[in-house]
């Protein structure tokens, strides 16, 4: 399973890489923000996508609406990471189009197994 990391924090997607790579036995693609995160989509045609919701630019919501208007990228599953983990804005991201909204901090030990359960669910 291949998996694009969009976060614009250098040391989350490096934690996100390594839990999902080791932990997960997945292939890990990375971009550092919005705009470069849907062209890699485009290239990379990612399995999932985990998307941080709040970055300078184009935030997490906007990379999503430009991910779902691409004929290439507009059925990949995403699944939001944020700081925010309160039930209005859990729903608000999932009523966007997400599959899943996980939490930062996350568990390195625990997110591959909780990607996997997101996309299941999706399906």
């Amino acid at each position: 399973m291949k998996i694009l990391v969009i976060d614009d924090e250098a040391d989350i997607r490096r934690i996100a890489i390594l839990s999902l790579s080791r932990v997960g036995g997945m292939q890990v693609v990375e971009a550092g923000s919005g705009p470069d995160g849907v062209r890699k989509a485009e290239a990379e045609r990612p399995d999932a996508i985990l998307l941080d919701v709040m970055m300078p630019g184009m935030d997490g919501p906007a990379t999503l609406a430009m991910l779902r208007a691409g004929e290439a990228t507009s059925k990949i599953p995403v699944v939001f990471l944020t700081a925010k983990a309160m039930t209005t804005e859990i729903e608000r991201l999932k009523a966007l189009g997400a599959v899943a909204v996980l939490t930062k901090p996350f568990d390195p030990m625990k997110l591959p197994a909780e990607v996997k359960a997101a996309l299941e669910r999706a399906r």
